[in-house]
């Protein structure tokens, strides 16, 4: 089935009421999502994706895709044994990477949804989740007890540090997911949330937090950058991000010397920055 097919289908079924989908209806629908989620798992449909001129664009019909498999999902009972319960949709068991995926999965805890792309040089440490919809992308590496949401896009090359949040969004359909492009360093308890879209070689500090209401200070270049109607929040291309602080300077909250939290851009990659992300390769 090509793509423009698949995508009418799922807008087909997914337009229904749910009284709609059962019998026949139904199994039409679980097979034409089943192709979808193939897709999905394949890399060759997603959430998101970057155009020509660097913006990137969502792909509503794939989050409807997604959430019409959990409609169309039962509960399903996937427990270990008796010490080791787990409960979920049937249409979103965990992934069956196998050895020739060159996925390293190092034991411990770790967890990939179905739908969810990883592709080949990926390095997942425990316990790590990948959720339904996320898409990362080769030779990055997702760290213990690290986040990658539904939706989530990771690019190439890039290190999602120790339990570091990579926030997924499935509704509203129409909204960006958070995007980490290529060799981004996100450090540890950094969180991105809210469609956030951190630019190809940035370095997040730890402790870093993004969202969609949280201006952004470049002390380089003089700019503040913030969440604007539609366009998210932009992390620039090579920026390094540091969790700072500034004074609040009005009522009781100045008298008393409070500050609020401000991520602030403290430089841009050079030489010197360089040599100290290359340790990662030893890594991987």
């Amino acid at each position: 089935m090509t793509t423009s097919m698949l995508e009418s289908q799922i807008e087909s079924f997914f337009a229904l009421p749910a009284a709609q989908l059962t019998g026949d209806t139904r199994q039409q629908a679980l097979t034409t999502f089943n192709e979808f989620k193939t897709a999905l798992n394949r890399g060759e449909i997603r959430a998101a994706s970057r155009a020509d001129n660097g913006n990137w664009q969502v792909h509503s019909w794939v989050k409807r895709g997604i959430l019409l498999g959990f409609r169309l999902g039962g509960m399903v009972d996937y427990s270990i044994d008796e010490n080791f319960r787990f409960f979920d949709k049937e249409t979103y068991p965990t992934k069956r990477l196998t050895i020739s995926d060159g996925v390293r999965i190092v034991p411990g805890g770790t967890s990939v949804r179905e739908g969810a792309f990883v592709a080949s040089g990926v390095t997942i440490m425990p316990p790590a989740y990948i959720n339904v919809g996320a898409y990362v992308d080769e030779g990055t590496m997702v760290d213990s007890h690290a986040l990658v949401g539904s939706c989530a896009q990771i690019g190439k090359r890039c290190h999602i540090s120790a339990a570091a949040q990579i926030g997924g969004v499935l509704e509203p359909v129409g909204a960006l997911p958070v995007v980490i492009e290529d060799e981004v360093l996100v450090g540890g308890n950094c969180g991105v949330y809210e469609g956030t879209i951190v630019r190809e070689r940035a370095i997040l500090a730890s402790g870093v937090t993004l969202t969609g209401s949280t201006p952004l200070f470049d002390a380089v270049k003089g700019a503040i950058y913030r969440r604007e109607g539609d366009q998210p929040l932009e992390v620039p291309a090579g920026a390094v991000v540091v969790p700072g602080s500034r004074a609040i300077t009005v009522g009781a909250a100045k008298d008393w010397g409070l500050s609020v939290y401000a991520p602030i851009i403290i430089k841009y990659r050079d030489d010197k920055t360089e040599a100290s992300v290359k340790l990662e390769e030893f890594l991987r």
